[in-house]
């Protein structure tokens, strides 16, 4: 009898194995900060030396850079390990044995469970803080107390998104009738709420959200499928093209689904109004918008004018001063009112009674003396509660998701898990990827997006100086000057020296504590390309900055290079990896850029959103298929995990200091811009290639007399 030969063993030591670890590790973390360092380093550059601004809590933000390239590095890899091969192994098996309702049911929960595991959610939670409630109530409430319920219809889009992808896969339909009708829902409900005056505030959410749904959980796992069930369909044949799709309608119905919640709750809340009213005793709407009465409390002591915060006290102003005077008791209580010491004594010289003032003198006099501005922001992060939070978010996101595919592959294909250790292994790696990732994102990517959207306005206005505060022990105010203006309206000012040049400061009654004689003084700057407030030099100085965060961003990001190997491979070569890549960074760059232009001007977005995608809808109609689903899916992919934390926190900085009751809408532009350059670039090669073919044609060759002897 022969002896079954034993495959050959590799041993290597224990030194040999954890050096091939940390050779592996170190070129997975090397991937990760290509991608990320090029564009961070951009943008503190830019804020360093262009604004002139420096960077605050810069350690905060080196540890979350940090924290975002492990993140990154882990969750990345897990993806590949763990979750992709699910995927992949569902998306072919599940065509061949399992009936087509189930199929549908499978891809809707999938969907919905993609949906809460992406990472960039939480940005979109945290942009609540930026709204004010009195201005945009229906989009405050569905950022903050409703934001379960926006995650919700966001999952219930793609899940429906995927549904129809999968019924258009099993037809062999085109993908063009869905685009045409969904285009149309979209603009016609867009139209609708711009003339509402709670529902306009929620479009560029809306638009945005269908961006944020394919990030780099659910991309990979919608093409997965989409292209198992394609290559299913088609019966083995080499055509997978029709696999394409499925990012676009992922990222249409969520925007549909959003809109849709808006109009259902729209009744349920206030029309916008100033924040004297909004928190009027007898307006007890306002308080349907939070979980309780002391939470909008908190809210109008940290946000709201001094009138606007009496009024939540039922104008007693004995009420407002003892509440206050509790949470100072407190530190964490304070923090989480005022988030910053600093906020607190800025309340406390515009708003504190002298009896509030004297029992927090202390805090006065240290800023007054500078000791305030030698602590440690890293000081002030509660590090165990921080870590607490986002592991358990990262654990409500992975597990249930991950339970879900295993569930699949054992009870409805009975198939094995192949390579179960390693699954497992990649499933712990995407878990703990995502913690450190979704603080990352918090702690660095979102930071410096808002500090840098935050100063942008300093190019083209003027703004205060937030980083260059200071206190004025002994102010008199006799020093106060007045300044009449040809309208009959006065200016109160004063002198000051600074750095031995004597300059001019306006002068802010709130700032000034007469009984103590300590000034609080904000220094004033800009704007600086241009000598009056919104200046075209200034606003092309964003403009350009814009385009190239974009452009450099999109070049960064992993998919697009994936992208554009599954483009060249399916065009035969036509259409190369490179002209795909800068066809999608020339287009989000532009769309970035005209992001902004949208929040500089004030610009209603469905006027912008509306005639670009009619005049797509025309373009799609005389492009190919193939360049119809590669066009369209290309915009999906660039809104990842880099890109969309920092455009969507700095629109809602710029937003903030032009004063525009939101800043959503950039990636909406961003998603648009890139289909235009993409299905442009296609129509060009087809033209191209119809020419090439046309001039080989048998009756448009010239034959010589030695080609016929031949």
């Amino acid at each position: 009898m022969n002896k079954k030969k034993e495959s050959p063993r590799f041993r290597v030591s224990s030194n040999e194995a954890i050096n091939m670890i940390l050779r592996y590790v170190r070129i997975k973390v090397s991937e990760q900060i290509k991608a990320v360092s090029g564009i961070i380093v951009y943008l503190i550059l830019f804020q360093a030396l262009v604004l002139g601004i420096p960077i605050l809590d810069a350690s905060v933000i080196a540890l979350g850079m940090v924290m975002v390239i492990l993140g990154l590095t882990f969750f990345m890899e897990g993806l590949l390990l763990g979750i992709m091969p699910m995927g992949e192994e569902i998306g072919i098996r599940l065509p061949q044995k399992a009936k087509v309702h189930v199929i549908l049911t499978i891809a809707f929960i999938l969907g919905l469970a993609s949906t809460y595991a992406e990472p960039a959610i939480g940005v979109l939670k945290a942009a609540g803080s930026s709204v004010l409630a009195w201005e945009a109530p229906l989009l405050f409430l569905f950022l903050n107390k409703y934001s379960s319920y926006l995650v919700a219809a966001m999952g219930i889009g793609v899940g429906l998104a995927l549904v129809l992808g999968m019924i258009r896969f099993l037809k062999g339909w085109s993908l063009k009738p869905y685009i045409y009708i969904l285009i149309s829902i979209l603009l016609g409900l867009s139209l609708y709420a711009s003339f509402h005056p709670n529902l306009k505030h929620i479009i560029g959410l809306a638009w945005d959200c269908g961006c944020v749904t394919t990030g780099p959980i659910t991309v990979p796992l919608v093409l997965a499928m989409g292209i198992g069930i394609s290559h299913v369909a088609n019966r083995g044949g080499e055509n997978t093209e029709g696999g394409f799709g499925m990012v676009t309608l992922a990222s249409l119905v969520p925007a549909i689904a959003v809109l849709i919640l808006g109009m259902m709750f729209s009744a349920q809340v206030p029309a916008p109004m100033d924040d004297v009213s909004f928190f009027a005793p007898d307006n007890h709407e306002s308080v349907n918008l939070f979980d309780s009465v002391s939470e909008m409390q908190d809210y109008a002591i940290s946000k709201a004018s001094y009138p606007a915060q009496l009024n939540a006290f039922n104008a007693s102003e004995d009420d407002l001063m003892a509440y206050v005077a509790k949470i100072g008791s407190s530190e964490a209580r304070l923090r989480e009112v005022f988030t910053t010491l600093d906020n607190f004594r800025t309340w406390l010289v515009q708003n504190g009674s002298i009896g509030i003032k004297d029992q927090f003198s202390e805090i006065l006099t240290l800023e007054a003396e500078g000791v305030a501005a030698a602590n440690n922001p890293l000081d002030d992060l509660d590090i165990v509660t921080y870590i607490s939070r986002n592991v358990s978010s990262a654990l409500r996101a992975i597990v249930p998701l991950s339970l879900f595919l295993l569930a699949v592959l054992y009870f409805v294909l009975r198939e094995r898990l192949a390579k179960a250790d390693e699954v497992l292994l990649g499933l712990a790696f995407a878990l703990v990827g995502m913690a450190v990732f979704g603080g990352g994102i918090e702690l660095g990517l979102s930071k410096i997006g808002d500090q840098v959207g935050s100063n942008l306005p300093v190019s083209f206005a003027p703004m205060e100086n937030h980083a260059g505060r200071s206190i004025i022990k002994g102010f008199d105010k006799e020093l106060v000057n007045v300044a009449v203006q040809p309208d009959g309206s006065t200016t109160e000012f004063f002198y000051y020296e600074d750095h031995g040049k004597i300059k001019v400061a306006k002068f802010d009654a709130r700032n000034f504590d007469e009984i103590r004689k300590l000034y609080r003084y904000v220094p004033v700057r800009g704007p600086l390309f241009g000598r009056s407030p919104y200046s075209m030099a200034g606003i092309l100085v964003v403009m350009i900055f814009a385009f190239i965060m974009g452009y450099s961003a999109t070049l960064a990001e992993p998919a697009l290079n994936a992208l554009g190997l599954t483009v060249e491979d399916i065009t035969v070569g036509a259409f190369k990896k490179s002209l795909l890549i800068q066809s999608v960074a020339m287009g989000v760059g532009t769309g970035i850029m005209l992001g902004v232009a949208k929040i500089v001007w004030n610009i209603p977005l469905f006027w912008m959103l509306g005639p670009l995608y009619l005049l797509l809808l025309v373009v799609t109609y005389l492009s190919t298929e193939e360049f119809v689903n590669i066009g369209w899916d290309s915009a999906g992919v660039t809104t990842g995990p880099i890109t969309v934390p920092l455009v969507l926190s700095m629109g809602l900085g710029i937003g903030t200091q032009v004063g525009v009751v939101e800043g959503f809408g950039i990636l909406a532009m961003a998603f648009v811009c890139p289909i235009f350059s993409v299905l442009g670039m296609g129509l060009v090669v087809n033209l191209r290639r119809k020419a090439f073919l046309k001039e080989y044609e048998p009756e448009n060759l010239e034959l010589t007399h030695e080609d016929v002897a031949v």
